[in-house]
């Protein structure tokens, strides 16, 4: 009882730390499109949003990990449960370094290129929502463990249109009467934006292995 206790203590942590991940994620895209509407003012504001909800992530994350140095889960599961919740972290810091780079370092988006960036953010960050889903579906059991495992292979299958849209804006980047250096910074730029997805893939491969073992 005390260790069930203790899991479903674990379980609901797990869960807030996903609704701050999906709306760290939700926060981000809305920074970038003020970004991309030359509001600047409105992208600092929301900017130091997304950093600010990032940061309370980070403190469910510890909690996470004190109850489950004190006994929650099975010592198999326990670490695996972890870097789980690890990955899911990485997703909400890639999101909040993507809102630093542009708040930073200011790329200059041609306007040829803004409705495609605009897309490859909405895709990248929109991992969030699939990717708690999932978690959700696993940890509450909500759905059979096969039905959990589609929704995290349904991830990578985003992961790979996003990289098709990073595909498509390089080429166009740099089949561009841009300068050089220009290029490389807008590339350096659509970079932060498909890590986002990248290690949303990474979480959901955490979580698939996370599912199998607890069918040993």
């Amino acid at each position: 009882m005390i260790i069930f206790k203790k899991e479903k203590e674990v379980i609901d942590l797990i869960e807030k730390h996903a609704d701050k991940m999906e709306e760290c994620l939700s926060t981000a895209i809305k920074t970038i499109q003020a970004y991309l509407k030359e509001n600047i003012d409105e992208a600092k504001k929301l900017g130091r949003e997304t950093d600010k909800i990032e940061k309370q992530a980070d403190l469910i994350r510890h909690e996470i990990r004190n109850k489950l140095y004190y006994g929650a889960y099975m010592p198999l599961l326990r670490e695996d449960i972890y870097k789980l919740v690890e990955c899911i972290d990485m997703v909400a810091n890639s999101a909040e370094k993507c809102c630093d780079f542009f708040l930073n370092q200011r790329p200059v988006i041609p306007d040829f290129l803004k409705p495609k960036y605009l897309k490859a953010v909405q895709e990248s960050l929109g991992v969030s929502a699939p990717l708690k889903h999932a978690l959700l579906c696993y940890l509450k059991g909500l759905c059979p463990i096969e039905v959990s495992r589609q929704h995290s292979r349904d991830i990578g299958l985003l992961e790979s249109k996003v990289d098709q849209i990073e595909w498509d804006i390089t080429k166009k980047i740099f089949s561009s009467d841009l300068d050089y250096s220009h290029k490389i910074h807008l590339k350096l730029c659509l970079d932060t934006i498909v890590e986002v997805s990248d290690l949303g893939e990474d979480a959901a491969d955490r979580l698939e292995l996370v599912t199998l073992k607890s069918m040993i």
